[in-house]
Parts: structure tokens; sequence; C-alpha cells
């Protein structure tokens, strides 16, 4: 697969988020919020509008707004990154992101070949045929096979599903040992989330990934823990097949019932 970490046994936690708070304006919107991620374990942050995941995940990216106020403890691979911006960060502590709106991720006037080729360029220091030969195995690896085409493509001329996927294939390209996907899927179609799904599944074999959605019957199809946020703080941390039969918190109980009511999906795709 693309990633190719050592052994997971010998490995930190990919994620360990201690105490997390953040406040914007004075206002406290994340209150003390306690995750782990194991180095190739698959989390769901879940949570409604509002209850904080895409503040949490902006903190472990190092994205947060400016002015935003942080108090605790963000670590990854071992590295505390809190407040600390993207290029201060060691490689070691590098975050691959899938955000919700690959048109925004794209810059729609370069060709996707060329926009595949930076992080490969500068993450793993490719050149000539290798890194030809990367483009095309990234690409086939989220399930684009005619790798020519989309390589020659502008974002414009792919389907909303493809942009996502070169997305994906970006993360992946600089083959860090986390990913956080913040709604990767909610602009899609359901047979399209599936197939986003399915992909990062297989993506993030053997990496970590974060997954923030508020739709628990997409994290029950790709995730074995989920860690559910109201309100900005953690009211249940549990394994999947547990938060689905005997959730503990009403918010919780919640999203079980919306779930339940889009149907619970199986693990191979969003829809049973």
């Amino acid at each position: 697969m693309v990633i190719t970490p050592a052994r997971a046994e010998d490995r930190l936690p990919a994620l360990v988020v201690d105490g997390l708070s953040v406040s914007l304006g004075g206002r406290e919107l994340v209150r003390g919020v306690r995750l782990e991620v194991g180095a190739t374990e698959r989390v769901a942050l879940i949570g409604a509008s509002g209850s904080g995941k895409s503040l949490t995940a902006a903190a472990v990216l190092g994205t947060l707004p400016a002015g935003a106020q942080v108090r605790g403890s963000v670590q990854v691979a071992g590295v505390e990154v809190t407040g600390r911006p993207p290029a201060r960060r060691p490689a070691a502590a590098r975050v691959a992101a899938v955000g919700q709106d690959p048109a925004a991720a794209l810059n729609p006037l370069v060709p996707v070949g060329a926009q595949l080729a930076l992080p490969l360029r500068n993450h793993r220091g490719l050149r000539g045929a290798e890194l030809a030969r990367q483009r095309t195995e990234l690409l086939a690896a989220v399930g684009l096979d005619d790798a020519e085409r989309v390589l020659h493509s502008s974002p414009g001329e792919l389907s909303g599903g493809q942009r996502q996927r070169v997305c994906i294939a970006m993360a992946l390209a600089s083959r860090a040992g986390l990913l956080v996907a913040d709604e990767p899927t909610t602009a899609l179609d359901l047979v399209t989330q599936a197939q986003v799904v399915t992909v990062l599944r297989e993506a993030t074999r053997d990496a970590a990934l974060l997954f923030i959605t508020h739709d628990l019957a997409v994290a029950a199809a790709l995730c074995d823990r989920a860690v559910v946020l109201h309100g900005g703080a953690v009211v249940e941390d549990a394994p999947i097949t547990r938060l689905l039969t005997d959730p503990r918190h009403e918010q919780s109980a919640a999203l079980v019932r919306a779930a339940r009511a889009g149907a619970l999906p199986t693990r191979a795709g969003v829809a049973s």
C-alpha cells in the first residue's frame, strides 16, 4: 500500500489530545477534550453542527483561526504541536488532511498531475520517472485507474467524487502517519460516499485516521471507535459496535436514532 510505516506495535500513538480547550472571541467552544488515536487506528470524532469537532480538527492540523486561544496538549507521534502551524512542525509530526470541499482544496487553473507532483517533490524528494510512477500508483490506490486522463485534467473536468479521491491521493503522497478527514463525504451522493469510504479504509490500512463527521452511519462503515462531542466536550468514547447497541449519553442516542432512520451501513458501504 502507499503508506509503509514501521510496525504499529513499535510506534507511539499517532495522536494524543489531552485537555484541549479552544476559545474564540472570549467564548470557549472546545472544553477539555481528551482523545487518542493509535498508530493504525481509525477513530471517528462525531457531533452535531457546533459541537466543536472541526475546531478540534483544526487544532490537530495547526489551522485554527487567528486569535484563537488554546490550552491543553496536542501530540502527534509524540511531538508536542499545540499552537504550531504546519510549516513549523518537524517531519515526524506531519499530518495529512482531506476536507469537505475538494473544489476549494484544488487549484482550478492547474492540472491535477502538477498538483499531485508537489507533495511528491516536497515531502519525498521524487523527480522524473519515479515521480511519474508514484503519481499513477497513488491514483490507482484511490480507485482512479484512468490515470493519464485524470493527470491531464483540470479539477473542473472531474466529478465531485473524483476530485475528492484526488485530494485523498495528495494527502497520501506525504506519507504522514496521521490523516485527518474533516467531513469528506458530506457533499457527496450516497453511492459516491460509499466509494470514498472504501478508498479511505484501504488507504489508511497501515496508518491512523481521525474521521470528523456528524453522520454515525458513515462513521460506522469506516471506523472502529467513536468519540462523541457535545457542547465542545467529550460525552462518550466507545467502540462503534457498542455505541450502536448501547449508547450511554443522550447525544449518542440521538446520533444512533438518526443513523437508524437512514439505515445502518455494512462494512462494505454506507447503505445496507
